[in-house]
């Protein structure tokens, strides 16, 4: 394993995290050579653009390969060797590797990828770290809801989910686990911290540690050298598609929303928490452009927690204006949607 090169495998659900744990492991790089590659599942690319807005010296252009429109865990082949093959083939070498998947992606496929020959003598799974949103469990946005699925088999009878979508990701993503780091800690009581590991912990293998971070800190040591060898530990990693099942994504779904320069942003974040109250939105993320601010504002949302903040000025040419990208269970109406977040009235 020391000839190889470590790359670690950062996954878990929308919005739980993953960027912002990136963020801090560059900025504690300590010179270290590190290389990303970033998998979105929508078709707008807004992680590589936080992490690139970031100002951390040693995060330069090059060293960020982005897969968007799509989970990496579906096209391997396509999509996640070539871009292994383009960073192995820098010089000098990353010295570790890091892999944010998407929120929606499933772990195991990918690790397996790395048993391929033309990876496997190059680069090794240090290991899989997850990371886990603490209010959303605490809510119960990974359970069951019998009434729910009974209502989302009525409307599409080709859905077969003996659970629900987001409670099978959610399983799988820990039964993957090598690292589990249950975020945003300083959002929960500490009376709610033994209902939230008793609802993760059935889906871990007796051997992986539970850490509890707030904004993803935590000691790069820890995250960035587990030694695993994941490849080569597959067969304690359950997963629902063992026997052969395919998966897909089919049960998700993601659109752009444009937003012309805005001059009050709390009043758009007022309309955030209204759409993603009324349409179960999971996840929305984005920038905006604010009149007469020459800075741009990133968005995150996550169910009716936003969050704003300006992380760079606008650079000389670039158009200033904002996106937004929406992502939820299949049957969002994305008119009505925008004319929610926009303000608009219906035609």
């Amino acid at each position: 394993m020391t000839s190889k090169i470590p790359a670690t495998v950062v996954t878990g659900f929308l919005g739980a995290g993953k960027t912002s744990l990136i963020r801090h492991l560059l900025e504690q790089s300590r010179g270290r050579r590190l290389a990303l590659l970033i998998n979105e599942f929508g078709s707008l690319g807004i992680d590589k653009a936080i992490i690139g807005g970031c100002g951390i010296p040693t995060c330069r252009e090059e060293d960020v390969i982005e897969l968007a429109n799509g989970c990496i865990c579906c096209t391997v082949a396509d999509d996640f060797l070539p871009a292994m093959t383009t960073i192995l083939a820098r010089t000098p070498a990353p010295e570790h590797i890091i892999i944010e998947t998407s929120g929606l992606a499933l772990p195991k496929p990918l690790v397996q990828a790395f048993a391929w020959p033309e990876v496997k003598t190059q680069v090794t799974v240090d290991g899989v770290l997850v990371v886990v949103d603490a209010p959303a469990v605490l809510a119960g946005r990974f359970a069951t809801d019998p009434a729910a699925l009974r209502q989302q088999r009525a409307a599409d009878p080709a859905l077969s989910h003996d659970e629900s979508p987001l409670e099978e990701l959610f399983e799988e993503q820990l039964l993957c686990a090598d690292l589990v780091l249950v975020n945003k800690a300083d959002q929960v009581g500490a009376d709610e911290l033994d209902r939230i590991e008793a609802a993760i912990r059935p889906h871990l293998r007796p051997t992986v540690r539970l850490l509890w971070t707030t904004h993803g800190r935590v000691d790069p040591v820890v995250a960035l050298g587990m030694e695993i060898g994941a490849e080569d530990d597959l067969l304690t990693r359950r997963s629902h598609h063992d026997d052969g099942e395919e998966h897909g994504h089919d049960d998700f779904e993601s659109f752009v929303i444009d937003v012309p320069p805005v001059a009050d942003p709390a009043q758009i974040e007022t309309r955030l928490r209204e759409a993603a109250c009324r349409f179960d939105i999971l996840r929305i993320k984005g920038f905006l452009a604010v009149a007469g601010k020459p800075l741009r504002q990133v968005v995150q949302a996550v169910g009716s927690r936003v969050e704003r903040y300006y992380d760079r000025p606008w650079r000389a040419g670039e158009e200033q204006s904002g996106s937004l990208v929406v992502i939820g269970q299949r049957g969002l109406d994305p008119a009505a949607v925008r004319e929610v977040i926009l303000g608009e009235s219906a035609a």
